[in-house]
């Protein structure tokens, strides 16, 4: 079993996770934007909740609006870009099937764990 109190400090960071799946969470003040065109997990599917804020996530070129309780699935291979347009903090809640980053933050090559 693990456990993890989250803080939703600014930024993305990794914190929980095992070899099957991980969770991340993401704090993007407003203006700010993570991702882009060339922002794609080729080896995980991303679960993305928003627990704040107001955004819109841009998805294989198509706009999706986020708010409060949005969930949404971003399947392995898809280009994203998530944008904070609200004037308020967006915070998500993020999950990773199988990993997609090492504890550090960083981006895992396809089929690789963060073991």
């Amino acid at each position: 079993m693990k456990r993890k109190n989250l803080r939703f400090e600014s930024g993305f960071r990794v914190v929980l996770g095992n070899n099957g799946s991980q969770a991340a969470e993401m704090v993007l003040p407003p203006g700010s934007a993570e991702g882009g065109p060339e922002n794609r997990h080729r080896g995980a599917d991303q679960w993305l909740y928003v627990l704040s804020g107001t955004g819109i996530a841009t998805v294989n070129g198509k706009r999706y609006r986020l708010g409060e309780g949005s969930l949404m699935l971003i399947e392995r291979g898809d280009q994203h870009e998530i944008r904070n347009t609200g004037d308020d903090l967006l915070r998500t809640l993020n999950f990773y099937v199988p990993p997609a980053y090492t504890s550090d933050g960083e981006q895992l090559p396809r089929g690789r764990s963060q073991a």
